[in-house]
């Protein structure tokens, strides 16, 4: 089986980086071809712009490891759809605490946690409430 990666044409621009084709040929794949799209879509100007901040500070936030963010072979940083919202929320956190950044992080690890325990909780209660059915 013969494999042959190319980069698929979308139309914009960074869906053309983000999608990838990929054709498969041999008795078992007749010219299919499967699309996979990156989850990291974004970049460091599409965040900055969307979130109306510099793309310096987009950069810090990544260095500080308030935003997540993934490097490719070539070192430039690819973002989530949410990182815009990340940076919104960090922005708030900062703006109506008066928290520094180290502060933040920490704040932002614990309402994660917080977040995680209170869906694990939900279904526990859910779980308790379903009648079981023995058969």
């Amino acid at each position: 089986m013969t494999t042959h990666r190319r980069t698929s044409a979308p139309t914009g621009a960074r869906s053309a980086r983000a999608a990838r084709a990929v054709r498969q040929v041999g008795p078992e794949y007749p010219l299919t071809r499967v699309y996979r799209t990156s989850p990291y879509q974004l970049t460091v100007a599409d965040v900055a712009a969307r979130s109306g901040l510099p793309p310096d500070l987009v950069r810090r936030y990544v260095a500080l490891g308030l935003v997540d963010a993934d490097r490719d072979a070539g070192g430039r940083l690819w973002f989530r759809a949410g990182a815009p919202s990340a940076i919104a929320r960090v922005q708030r956190l900062r703006a109506g605490l008066c928290l520094n950044y180290a502060a933040v992080g920490v704040v932002l690890d614990l309402l994660d946690r917080i977040d995680r325990l209170e869906t694990a909780l939900r279904r526990t209660e859910r779980a308790a409430k379903e009648p079981t059915t023995w058969t």
